[in-house]
């Protein structure tokens, strides 16, 4: 079997050396001539289509030293995959190894004291599920069907990030399995340059196994989307930005440009753009309809608000965006929103090419922007938004029109934009972009780098190279 080497070189890997590495694993090993790897290197991004030379879906701890060990000692391109979800499809890659994590699936609240324990194969969707029946949760993201592995390591901006902080703020200790096979627990007493590179460091440092992350108590919120037409775009972000910044953390909300594509929309809003809000308060529901009335003052053409149970918030979209879409991906942080840069968000939100596509605007204030800068590898603490801009679209033919439309509107924002991205957000745009995103943190990943990971085993991730 042809393979590529992690040097980047063509190489012949012989069909025994697998068969004897097969047999050696609780779980499966995957190959072209199997029926069923289309299916399986499959990733969330129909845009991405790696054809790996094997996929190695791990059950346990032990699958995966085993196949660190043997990508280490065949000098294999080596990709770790989640929940398949990031953006530029960094969990395969091109007829190297992709160490699956699917099959790591677990969930353990502790009500004792409220800590939970997660298998790096976990969803969010499948977190939330468990933690929710104990009234608890654990910051995630948007979109349930996410990874929490990808998510956590590369920061976690979420619904909660306001009360509680990103995902990363609420990690309190991580298993990994390391680039020379060895197992080891880290947290803030063991291993604390390791737990301190994780929190946002993405994959560079290892395979994550477990999690266990500190919940909060959380069941019922009230929120969901309010929408104005795009036309109003600059007196809503204006507004947006006082409002949101000066609440209390218990209210959060991202502020979008975007089409109702249809279903389950009220049919006379179909296919028409907006600028819309997606709000999450988690004080006491009791209280709603009072936060609630400055949004309401401001006249929404459809205001979805209620209280909900969380995991029905975390969920709300996922419908929209099943897996193998074709998702485009620019990303930056911004401090404000300008009167010159809402009037842009105007102008694309209004040339949307397709519905899907949309811009996010995720607030970094409250709990996640009291956050040290230097706490964590993730830098951009002062921030205020998180930005993204997706062109999506089921149809391969419309890639070139969601790509485009994603990088024009993004060049158009960019000299408004503060420095950084969240990596979490962006396809694969180079090591000036993903030093720019850790600034003076960088260094200090690189060293830690370095010490466990010489070789850059794990390069196929936002890649922080070893110091030299």
């Amino acid at each position: 079997m042809e393979i590529i080497l992690k040097s980047g070189e063509k190489s012949n890997i012989d069909q025994e050396l697998i068969n004897e590495f097969r047999n050696g694993l609780k779980g499966e090993v995957i190959t072209a001539t199997d029926s069923t790897y289309d299916d399986v290197r499959k990733v969330y991004n129909g845009m991405i289509d790696k054809k790996p030379g094997l996929i190695v879906q791990c059950l346990d701890v032990a699958d995966v030293i085993y196949s660190v060990n043997f990508g280490r000692k065949n000098d294999l391109l080596t990709a770790v995959r989640g929940g398949g979800h990031n953006a530029g499809g960094l969990g395969s890659c091109d007829n190297g190894m992709v160490i699956d994590l699917a099959g790591l699936k677990f969930v353990k609240v502790n009500t004792a004291d409220n800590t939970v324990f997660v298998g790096g194969g976990n969803t969010l969707n499948e977190l939330d599920h468990a933690t929710h029946p104990f009234g608890l949760a654990v910051p995630g993201g948007i979109v349930s069907s996410t990874g929490v592995g990808g998510l956590t390591l590369g920061g976690g901006v979420g619904y909660l990030s306001r009360k509680f902080g990103l995902t990363i703020d609420n990690l309190l200790e991580a298993d990994m399995v390391l680039a020379d096979g060895s197992f080891v627990t880290v947290n803030d007493k063991q291993n604390t340059d390791l737990f301190w590179a994780i929190r946002g460091g993405g994959g560079n440092f290892g395979i994550v196994t477990s999690f266990k992350f500190q919940a909060h108590p959380l069941s019922t919120i009230y929120g969901g989307p309010t929408f104005w037409p795009i036309e109003k775009t600059e007196e809503i972000m204006e507004w947006f930005h006082g409002f949101v910044h000066s609440a209390s953390d218990d209210l959060n909300g991202f502020v979008a440009t975007l089409e109702i594509p249809g279903p389950p929309f009220p049919p006379h809003l179909h296919n028409k753009k907006f600028c819309a809000a997606v709000w999450c308060y988690t004080g006491d529901v009791k209280n709603g309809e009072e936060v609630f009335k400055p949004i309401r003052d401001k006249n929404p053409v459809l205001d979805l608000v209620g209280a909900m149970p969380y995991p029905a918030l975390q969920s709300l979209f996922d419908g929209l965006m099943p897996s193998g879409l074709q998702w485009y991906w620019k990303a930056d942080f911004f401090n404000d929103i300008p009167n010159e840069a809402a009037a842009l968000h105007k102008k694309f939100g209004s040339e949307i090419p397709t519905p899907l596509s949309q811009m996010h605007l995720y607030p970094i204030s409250g709990a996640a922007g009291r956050v040290g800068k230097n706490d964590t590898p993730w830098v951009h603490r002062e921030a205020k938004y998180a930005g993204v801009f997706v062109g999506i679209d089921p149809d391969p033919a419309n890639a070139e029109k969601i790509t485009k439309w994603a990088k024009d509107y993004w060049e158009a924002l960019h000299p408004y934009s503060s420095g950084g991205v969240y990596l979490n957000f962006i396809m694969d745009e180079g090591q000036e972009r993903i030093k720019a995103s850790y600034g003076k943190n960088y260094e200090r990943l690189s060293v830690i780098k370095k010490k466990y990971d010489p070789d850059n085993f794990f390069r196929v991730n936002q890649n922080i190279k070893p110091a030299e």
